[in-house]
């Protein structure tokens, strides 16, 4: 049965992932140095070292939408290699930064780019991964951009604490350059030219053709896991060093993708074979009991624990969140759905930076923690409500989608 399964590990998967990796790992290198850089070399504030990520998350969010229906009038690889340009040109660009209103309006353009760029790879790949291997390809081409979160920060620190700022900045370029190069692998069918006009002719830009439907409730439920998702990236190096695990900080990460790494084979498989609830519910419970664990956490073995069940419940959800947005939508339209999904993700991010920051001016991190995880079990219901309910299996086992 296996022998007769279509190829996943195309030349184009292969590369539209290693274009994403780059792509993400040039973000993630960025996102933790630019608060350094904006303070010790700009001379800048504590506020607007928090606004230069700000303003980067700002235009993705907005492009995004605008940048589904150019995919569908012109083409994702066109559109995906336009976006990678102008994302390594600005990223080369960050050299001359020479005040913060110059930062600010790289970080905007930059922004565009990855938006853009990020919307393209998604499309992409949800057109060449086989309808039967949804799941395990989504899984996948997700856990690039995971294996990215643990790559960047970890050597733009390193980078910018041995080499200098300079050399930080150059290898974001290099970086940035090889995700271009990546994408120009990338060989999609030409599209026909009669349907891009007409497509032309039907496609205004109402504001109804910037977003799909069929893909919010997915979508606002990704985005109310991703409020607690945010807590993780925001504080818990913070918590490592109040619980005595500062010294094994930077390995949460590293243990939360090697879980990832190990359990993908798996887990991608289950959701083509059993659908998306059989992965889903368990997820969602692994995610609340990490939380748990790292409420508790009174030493470095707890904390990598929790890491551990972290990286399998969360880092299994979002993918197959992102694959359930494009199968409910319309072939036609799941770049649309790509843009509409990850613009609400990203909404859900960055009002869960504001909130739990807010949260944790009142509460210790760890019963912040601990409060999560019931939030996350009021997610469950959130996703059985706005999705799984909707979700059936025919005779054969294929998952059919029912109207919403």
């Amino acid at each position: 049965m296996i022998e007769n399964q279509p190829r996943l590990w195309t030349k184009n998967f292969i590369s539209v992932s290693v274009s994403n990796f780059f792509l993400f790992m040039t973000f993630y290198f960025l996102l933790v140095t630019m608060p350094v850089y904006v303070l010790n070399e700009l001379k800048g504030k504590e506020s607007e070292a928090g606004l230069a990520t700000t303003v980067f998350l700002l235009s993705a969010i907005i492009i995004r939408p605008i940048a589904g229906r150019w995919i569908e009038k012109f083409g994702a690889r066109s559109i995906l290699l336009s976006a990678l340009v102008l994302f390594s040109l600005v990223t080369l660009l960050y050299l001359y930064a020479d005040s913060i209103l110059v930062l600010m309006v790289i970080r905007f353009i930059h922004g565009i780019g990855f938006g853009m760029a990020t919307t393209a790879t998604g499309s992409i790949v949800a057109a060449i991964i086989p309808d039967s291997r949804r799941g395990e390809g989504m899984g996948y081409f997700v856990l690039s951009s995971n294996l990215a979160m643990v790559v960047g920060p970890f050597l733009g620190l390193t980078i910018m604490q041995q080499l200098g700022v300079s050399t930080m900045l150059f290898i974001g370029v290099i970086s940035a350059t090889i995700g271009l190069v990546a994408g120009l692998f990338i060989t999609l069918p030409k599209r026909d030219m009669a349907t891009v006009k007409n497509n032309r002719i039907k496609g205004s830009f109402r504001f109804k053709e910037l977003f799909e439907i069929s893909a919010i409730p997915i979508a606002v439920t990704g985005a109310f896991f991703a409020i607690v998702y945010s807590s993780i990236l925001s504080f818990v190096s913070v918590y490592a060093v109040e619980i005595g695990a500062g010294n094994v900080a930077s390995y949460f990460f590293v243990v939360y993708a090697v879980v990832l790494l190990i359990s993908r084979p798996f887990t991608g498989k289950w959701f083509d074979l059993y659908g998306a609830n059989s992965i889903a519910y368990p997820a969602i419970i692994l995610f609340a009991i990490g939380m748990v664990i790292l409420g508790i956490a009174d030493s470095p073995t707890l904390f990598l624990v929790a890491a551990a069940f972290a990286g399998l419940g969360w880092g299994t959800l979002f993918p197959s969140f992102q694959t359930i947005a494009i199968t409910v939508a319309h072939p036609k339209r799941r770049p649309v759905a790509t843009a509409t999904f990850l613009s609400i993700y990203d909404i859900g991010i960055g009002l869960g930076s504001f909130l739990v920051g807010l949260a944790a001016a009142n509460l210790s991190i760890g019963t912040l923690y601990l409060f999560s995880s019931v939030y996350i079990l009021i997610g469950l219901v959130i996703y059985h409500l706005l999705q799984g309910r909707y979700l059936k299996k025919d005779k054969n086992h294929k998952e059919q989608y029912l109207d919403i």
